[in-house]
Order: structure tokens, then C-alpha cells, then sequence
């Protein structure tokens, strides 16, 4: 009878916890697992992917992903090209919904949080999600929630809606 073999775990304890304090932005995925509507990093920007196709190179090649992304917070289109088999950052990317208190001159928007603390750094962006806001704030006088995209180090309000009437 064979000796049962150990499962030796000493060698496979990497210390993860140490490189990921809160600090990473983004963690790497193989090109392969990426899906439409995922995120992706693409020329330092992190980037929605709204079409993808995957082409077969010849004999001896590698598969190819073509994705075609839009930066989250420029909506700039962007593209990118690569082997199936290499890896690609994805952002963290994190959706919270804020309180809206005020709009300050300067067009930053005084934010409350769930725990009560105020966030005074995020401007009411340009364009459509912008006019929103300031439609529901100031001209409807609605309670507002702001929901704000961040990734990467940057923050931007992607959306606002009516705050729910709390009974």
C-alpha cells in the first residue's frame, strides 16, 4: 500500500492579506474571464466593457481578445487588444449611495453617509447626471440620494434618484 501522501499546506500559505491592505485598486483576471458589462483597466483607466470577441490567430498562435471599453468616469471609448492567456487588471470598483445635504457654489456636493459622517469632495459632475441632480436638489426640492462610482482612486456621482420617504 502506497503512503498517503501529505498535503503539504506550508508551501501554499502565501501571505495575501499583507499585499491587499485596502490598498490595491484593482486584481488581475485572465483576459479569457472577462464578460461583457465587467470591468476592465485599460491604458491606466478603469473601464466598463461593453463589447468583446475573441479571434483565433494561426497555427502556432495564440486567441486574441478584442475588448472595446468605455472609461467609467470619462465615458471615453477605449480598446484593447490581447492574448487570451495574459492577464488584465480590474479595478475594485465600489457603488455607494450618499445622502445629498447641500451643493456648494464651488459645485461640490455636501454628502451624508449611512454612519452620519458628511463627505464634501465629490462634485456634481458635467452634463446629464449633473443636471439631475441639481433638477431633484434644487428645483423639485426632493430629499436626494447620489450614487457615486468609485475606482481606482477616483470618485464621480453617476446617478441620483429620489431618497425613499422614511416612514
Amino acid at each position: 500500500m502506497a503512503a498517503p501522501v501529505e498535503n503539504n499546506d506550508a508551501q501554499h500559505e502565501l501571505t495575501f492579506d499583507s499585499a491587499d491592505a485596502g490598498a490595491s485598486t484593482t486584481f488581475p483576471l485572465q483576459c479569457s474571464a472577462l464578460r461583457k458589462n465587467g470591468f476592465v483597466v485599460i491604458k491606466n483607466r478603469p473601464c466598463k466593457i461593453v463589447d468583446m470577441s475573441t479571434s483565433k490567430t494561426g497555427k502556432h498562435g495564440h486567441a486574441k481578445v478584442h475588448l472595446i471599453a468605455i472609461d467609467i468616469f470619462t465615458g471615453k471609448k477605449l480598446e484593447d487588444l490581447s492574448p487570451s492567456t495574459h492577464n488584465m487588471d480590474v479595478p475594485h470598483v465600489r457603488r455607494q449611495e450618499y445622502q445629498l445635504l447641500d451643493i456648494a457654489e464651488d459645485g461640490f456636493m455636501s454628502l451624508m453617509t449611512d454612519g452620519g459622517d458628511t463627505k464634501d469632495d465629490v462634485k456634481v459632475p458635467d452634463g446629464e447626471v449633473g443636471d439631475k441632480i441639481t433638477k431633484l436638489f434644487r428645483e423639485d426640492e426632493k430629499d436626494t440620494n447620489v450614487i457615486v462610482l468609485t475606482a481606482m482612486g477616483e470618485e464621480a456621482a453617476i446617478d441620483a434618484k429620489e431618497a425613499p420617504k422614511s416612514g
